[in-house]
């Protein structure tokens, strides 16, 4: 199905991004691949990079402590931290680069990731807002965009083979 909604907004007056993506699969499938370790470092990265997960606690305060790493090797450090998470409906996390030892990199990016579901077609939207306009410009001058782009393209055809 190729009409599937995919939109990304970049609104610089409020340093945030809204996403919206559909996939065709079962909401409790696409929930999972955003909050089970073994599914997101499958796709939680733009290839040819991969995403590791070091650790992984997905409860309201819990984290997730990763790195995406280059073909080289080279690892950049994030850690999410959840604040409030709703089974399979919306969780919330604080995102923040880090050095390997979980040492936080502030300011960092509130996400906020919503789930639903009509005729079997899953949509999440995301709403992504940096503390200041700095990590905004640092995201975006990282590619943020293009990047998730191919991250949650990678994810609709891990889903695909579902």
């Amino acid at each position: 199905m190729n009409n599937l909604l995919f939109d990304i907004k970049v609104d610089l007056s409020t340093n945030s991004v809204s996403i919206d993506k559909e996939f065709t699969a079962e909401r409790s499938l696409v929930w999972d691949a955003f909050t089970t370790k073994e599914l997101l470092d499958k796709w939680w990265a733009p290839k040819p990079y991969e995403s590791k997960t070091k650790a992984m606690d997905f409860v309201v305060g819990g984290r997730r402590f990763y790195a995406m790493v280059s073909p080289e090797g080279q690892e950049m450090w994030q850690l999410q931290q959840y604040t409030s998470i709703t089974h399979k409906t919306n969780f919330k996390f604080l995102s923040v680069f880090a050095d390997k030892d979980e040492n936080p990199h502030l300011p960092g990016s509130n996400w906020d990731l919503n789930f639903s579901e009509e005729d079997e077609i899953t949509r999440v939207s995301i709403t992504i807002h940096n503390e200041s306009r700095e990590r905004m410009e640092k995201m975006l001058e990282m590619g943020f965009k293009e990047g998730f782009t191919m991250t949650l393209n990678e994810l609709s055809t891990l889903i695909n083979k579902k």
